[in-house]
């Protein structure tokens, strides 16, 4: 999974169409046993409501279980990472490879059965595992993905992929919807403490340290036709909002989508951000270093923050559009960068 395919999932301007299929299997065999492992290092005393659940999920629509789900398939990085940290050990997961090679918040259990690619898992592997629960991201109410999982006897859960108008809210609104499912809001609620207190520490620390320069541009890219494409994180990405939290100035001002607040610019586009400093990811793309076509680019080597060397990558492995556990690592990456 590359980074580029990763950019085609988030961003209006470069979301690829979600379309299910069968990929042609079959027989799938008997249901797959729940991984046994813990999902999360503090997971042994967790507690889980019981009863029937009834919930409304991002788009209206009333999810009714007899109990909450405790054998979830899930479609998408986040709401994995979410599920894990809550606690809750997928059964399935669509492009395990993908989570496994962006995302390092929470680690996958072994026994998840890898469902195909998030844009079209193979439904035939899906439901083998016998789910009680999927857990998708959609965008809008009549997402086709929905109608098509609503075709089979298994309550859909259909959370909102992003919301460049409140981002962090709308992560723990994702959060929270699958602790409600799965009966582990008390776990929820202090994840959400936690992370409370990682950002107001955090703040604080950038603050003592009084770094001398506290504008950002957060971006990826990827390289088309010999030429670097670069994709800033601008106002209403859940990485800049964080930065923002932390009294950080993210600045890239430019035009960017409703749902991620994803921009596109060339490298002669960020002489439009002075003096701010660089951030991009660290994780390596599979399909190549596009960072390498920046290094021979002139026009890149005499922006002030690479030749004043505060251009960094975070530490690999960040999911940039993540849950809570994510969220705290992006954080932990501000500070070491701008607290040092």
């Amino acid at each position: 999974m590359s980074l580029r395919s990763t950019a085609s999932l988030a961003g209006a301007a470069l979301i690829l169409p979600l379309v299910l299929a069968g990929c042609g299997t079959t027989d799938p065999g008997a249901a797959a046993p729940a991984p046994t492992e813990a999902a999360s290092g503090d997971c042994a005393d967790v507690a889980t409501e019981t009863g029937a659940v009834s919930l409304t999920d991002s788009f209206g629509r009333t999810v009714e279980l007899d109990k909450p789900a405790e054998r979830v398939a899930v479609l998408e990085w986040q709401q994995v990472e979410d599920a894990l940290t809550l606690c809750v050990n997928p059964v399935a997961v669509a492009d395990v490879k993908g989570y496994t090679t962006w995302n390092s918040a929470e680690e996958l259990p072994e026994g998840v059965t890898d469902v195909g690619t998030r844009g079209e898992p193979n439904l035939d592997a899906l439901y083998a595992t016998d789910p009680d629960l999927v857990i998708i991201e959609a965008y809008t109410p009549d997402d086709e993905i929905i109608a098509q999982l609503e075709a089979y006897d298994v309550p859909v859960l259909a959370t909102k992929g992003a919301d460049a108008a409140d981002p962090v809210a709308n992560m723990f609104a994702t959060f929270d919807l699958i602790a409600q499912a799965t009966g582990r809001t008390e776990r929820a609620a202090a994840v959400t403490e936690e992370f409370e207190q990682h950002v107001a520490d955090a703040k604080t620390t950038i603050a003592e340290a009084e770094p001398e320069h506290t504008d950002f541009v957060f971006f990826d890219g990827w390289v088309d036709g010999g030429n670097v494409t670069l994709r800033p994180f601008g106002q209403g990405s859940l990485i800049g909002e964080l930065g923002e939290e932390l009294g950080l100035t993210n600045a890239w001002t430019g035009e960017v989508d409703p749902a991620y607040g994803l921009g596109q610019s060339d490298i002669e586009g960020m002489t439009e951000v002075g003096d701010a400093t660089f951030l991009r990811s660290g994780t390596k793309d599979p399909d190549g270093d596009w960072t390498a076509e920046l290094a021979r680019n002139d026009v890149w080597a005499n922006l002030p923050a690479v030749a004043e060397d505060r251009s960094h990558a975070f530490p690999e492995r960040i999911w940039m559009f993540g849950g809570p556990r994510s969220a705290e690592k992006v954080v932990d990456a501000y500070v070491d960068i701008f607290a040092k």
